[in-house]
């Protein structure tokens, strides 16, 4: 049982002035892991205001001194590659491929941002203008639970690399992968005041953070009617925005594609990381001349397909992250049936042989049209 009580302020793991617990589970086995004692909206004004006294140093870091920051994180994630994928796999229950890519993209975040701060020009000429590119300021972060690692990597790598400090706002469901993951990040030695964290829910913590007059831009990675709250909120304060929300991607299988490379890759681009990412391959688009042939192929593939406990190498699809969201998934499953689409495979319920988990059936529907909400919307929507 995993006990999470302290967040991150001014390069310190300290106690937050919020007292309310969230239970943290498994969702292979539906089994309370933990619990997090969740910030409230006095310790993120003063994750803010340790992000603004270190603003003025930070912004005159050299680009050698923020590249060296960088490699530095690198370094600190791949040292505790072990226990990054154990928290991984505990909290969120994702298969050992997707789980080990994640945490070797999570480091390689670091390095990529190092290697374009190389050779980007903070100063360059635009006509007959001398352009200056300029740290902004406090940058505040919210990220969700599907990728928890890469996101805050991705989001602090760019505070860096332009001179900016951050707040962060994970997601409350990952707070063990947030604890190892600020133990790894901590190890770097960033400047006091540069990663401030608070654990702690949107409507609290989240709100909080976007309403504050001191932060300079939010950049916010979620479902979409969430990011109409964060929107509204950030405009009184005249914010600036970057929003990342959900997507209904679609794989194209050309007339003279091979199927045998090709059928693979577009389940994969669906059913990877258990369906729940906004890049998700969701719906596939054929030539009507091979239909028959690509669905029956569709069907007999994604039938292969393993789903359970990530401990299990051959699994390629573990549970979804919690119950709420594979309640969501069930539903979104009778929706499809309700506005008339067929099923191809999969369908509500758990996969046989699998009694306990939050394991969802790999599902294909056909005969979808435009007007139907499973074609325009994510299924796999983030909170």
């Amino acid at each position: 049982m995993r006990t999470i009580d302290q967040i991150y302020i001014d390069s310190a793991f300290v106690t937050p002035h919020g007292s309310e617990r969230f239970d943290l589970f498994n969702p292979a086995t539906e089994e309370r892991i933990g619990s997090v004692r969740l910030g409230d909206a006095e310790d993120l004004r003063l994750a803010v205001a340790a992000a603004r006294r270190a603003f003025p140093a930070m912004a005159r870091t050299t680009k050698t001194q923020r590249i060296a920051m960088l490699h530095r994180l690198c370094d600190a994630v791949q040292a505790r590659t072990d226990d990054l994928i154990a928290a991984m796999t505990e909290e969120y229950g994702a298969p050992a491929y997707f789980t080990r890519f994640s945490v070797q993209n999570t480091a390689s975040v670091f390095e990529v941002m190092a290697a374009a701060l190389e050779d980007y020009a903070f100063e360059r000429t635009a006509g007959t203008s001398a352009v200056t590119m300029l740290p902004l300021g406090v940058i505040g972060a919210i990220t969700p639970w599907n990728s928890n690692f890469g996101f805050i990597a991705t989001k602090l790598a760019h505070a860096i690399g332009s001179g900016s400090t951050i707040v962060i706002k994970p997601a409350e469901q990952s707070a063990i992968q947030t604890q190892v993951l600020l133990e790894c990040l901590h190890e770097a030695g960033l400047p006091k005041g540069v990663l401030n964290v608070v654990n702690g829910t949107g409507p609290e913590v989240g709100a909080a953070l976007t309403a504050h007059p001191d932060v300079a831009l939010i950049t916010f990675t979620g479902s979409t009617p969430a990011a109409k709250i964060v929107q509204r909120s950030a405009l009184e304060t005249m914010k600036r925005l970057v929003l990342e929300l959900g997507g209904k991607s679609p794989t194209i299988i050309l007339d003279d594609a091979d199927l045998d490379a090709a059928i693979p890759v577009a389940l994969m681009s669906g059913f990877a990381n258990s369906g729940q990412a906004c890049v998700a391959g969701s719906r596939i688009l054929v030539p009507r001349s091979r239909r028959d042939e690509i669905v029956a192929r569709l069907k007999q593939e994604a039938e292969k397909l393993k789903v359970g406990a990530p401990a299990d190498p051959e699994v390629r699809i573990g549970p979804l992250a919690n119950a709420a969201h594979w309640e969501r998934v069930q539903g979104w499953i009778r929706l499809g049936l309700e506005e008339g689409a067929s099923l191809l495979t999969g369908g509500e319920g758990r996969p046989e042989g699998l009694e306990r988990g939050w394991f969802a059936r790999p599902t294909i529907f056909t005969d979808v049209t435009n007007t139907m909400r499973i074609a325009r919307e994510e299924i796999s929507a983030r909170s």
